[in-house]
């Protein structure tokens, strides 16, 4: 399938009225993180329904999309790629992979790399060196960083949290708060799994860690302990 045809069944379910309230929320004004992001009014579901529709896309059509203006079809290209990633051998997983990485700065929103960063390079680094990841956290990029403590999402479902620990480390004191609600969402997700461990990595570190992160990490802990926490 083409990136015109693809574009075409995307731009059927555009709707210009939303397009206003989409800004708003992603925050595309002068000096925010999304700053002169272009949307068409596309919502996710019709998005994933297309996904579906063009199943099997190549990765040079793929890639044409990411490398897009528009937001919409940029999240198309990442629901695709997830999608393919999910049924590709080992070679095609890795051709995915290093597009992944090669292209983020397209993957420059956070729903963008919510969306993908888990289950692309995440899913690659699996059984592989951890390494790439503890790169992206240090990288200049806020979107890298983000990349690097959602990709361990993958992780956490398959009951691994070292790696969280590590990522959730470098970025304690991360400026932005993107990152802060990141990290506090991947510790809570551990949490979700094991308690006890989670509340091992905050005893020696939720004095220094940034408000926001520590509201998100503690958001499920029972409200008397969550005040004990929030009183540090």
């Amino acid at each position: 399938m083409t990136t015109a045809e693809i574009r075409r069944r995307l731009m059927a379910h555009a709707d210009a009225s939303s397009v206003a309230a989409l800004q708003r929320f992603f925050k595309t004004g002068p000096g925010q993180y999304g700053e002169g992001d272009i949307f068409v009014g596309v919502r996710v579901p019709a998005m994933r329904a297309v996904c579906r529709e063009c199943r099997g896309a190549g990765l040079d059509a793929i890639r044409t999309l990411l490398r897009s203006a528009v937001h919409e079809e940029r999240s198309l290209a990442l629901l695709l790629l997830v999608d393919s990633f999910t049924r590709a051998d080992d070679a095609g997983q890795r051709a995915i992979y290093d597009l992944y990485l090669s292209h983020t700065a397209f993957i420059n929103s956070w729903d963008l790399v919510d969306a993908s960063a888990a289950q692309i390079v995440g899913g690659w680094l699996h059984d592989r060196s951890r390494a790439p990841l503890r790169k992206l956290a240090k990288s200049p990029s806020l979107w890298e960083r983000r990349i690097a403590i959602i990709a361990t999402n993958h992780f956490i479902k398959r009951g691994e949290f070292e790696e969280t620990f590590r990522i959730a480390d470098i970025l304690l004191g991360d400026p932005h708060d993107l990152i802060h609600k990141a990290v506090g969402w991947m510790l809570r997700e551990v949490g979700n799994r094991d308690g006890a461990a989670e509340r091992r990595f905050l005893k020696d570190r939720c004095t220094k860690m940034p408000r926001t992160m520590l509201r998100y990490a503690i958001e499920k802990f029972p409200e008397k302990e969550r005040q004990r926490y929030l009183r540090k």
